[in-house]
């Protein structure tokens, strides 16, 4: 048995993506194998469909638990609240609990200078990542209360450092830090535990950010001192598995930065 089974995890933005090498490029489907392995049965969410599909049907034949796939998408023209609330209805109608929601869907417009940004753009940061981690956060609530459970939200050094071209991107992890730091507050005393990560993965964005924005991937993205970047499964997937463990208590709301596999609390 697992750390985690029996238990039922939320997690947005888990389709599976492949790096040029064939290596698993997505951060949330590496959240999302890591939680397989020790027995959690899985929702996951995000906006392309076939790529869900792929993610449900390796994680179902290699790991025996059980994942639902719900197209989801948080944006501008959206009615966002019923978006979210459909998820957690079929969430609770599919496994009965909740026991982790994990935010980690978020797109934008990377590499775009502050002063060419447009509104569409800005938009797209902050209701892909900002907007869905509290209506998400606001829909699961009853139910993280009933099981003693896990929020882990996902921001960056982009707002941390002020990356150039990200404006919109660091403004929504920004914020997700501060909703994440209220939140801990405000549900600690209902035993839910609230924490974020700021991760420095190789994705498949990242390559792709690279390979658009060479300039700006240049000025913005450099090696961590270990000497290579975050395993989306062996590195943040496994951190992601030890903040929702039973026996792990931690002090909620803090920062924890991933970098090439080091840890700390900034």
């Amino acid at each position: 048995m697992g750390f985690l089974t029996g238990k039922t995890a939320i997690i947005t933005g888990a389709g599976r993506a492949v790096l040029s090498d064939g290596r698993c490029g997505s951060i949330g489907y590496g959240i999302a194998t890591a939680y397989a392995k020790e027995g959690a049965n899985l929702v996951i969410t995000g906006r392309n469909v076939s790529k869900l599909e792929a993610a449900k049907e390796e994680l179902e034949r290699l790991y025996g638990i059980k994942v639902l796939i719900l197209q989801a998408d948080v944006n501008a023209g959206a009615d966002n609240e019923s978006v979210v609330n459909s998820v957690v209805e079929k969430t609770i109608e599919e496994f009965g609990h909740i026991d982790v929601l994990i935010n980690n869907a978020q797109a934008s417009a990377s590499g775009v200078p502050l002063a060419e940004h447009t509104t569409e753009q800005f938009n797209l940061a902050l209701y892909s990542g900002l907007y869905a981690a509290f209506y998400y956060m606001k829909a699961c609530y009853p139910h993280l209360v009933k099981t003693k459970g896990s929020v882990i939200n996902f921001a960056s050094g982009a707002g941390l450092f002020g990356n150039f071209g990200q404006c919109a991107y660091a403004a929504a992890k920004e914020g997700i830090r501060g909703l994440t730091r209220v939140a801990a507050t405000e549900w600690a005393k209902d035993g839910v535990n609230v924490n974020i990560i700021c991760p420095l993965a190789w994705t498949s964005q990242l390559e792709q950010f690279q390979k658009t924005y060479p300039d700006a991937f240049e000025k913005n993205v450099h090696t961590p001192p270990a000497g290579h970047f975050g395993d989306t499964e062996l590195e943040i997937g496994r951190v992601c598995v030890q903040l929702a463990s039973p026996d792990f208590k931690y002090m909620t709301g803090e920062t924890i930065t991933l970098e090439g596999g080091l840890g700390q609390r900034p």
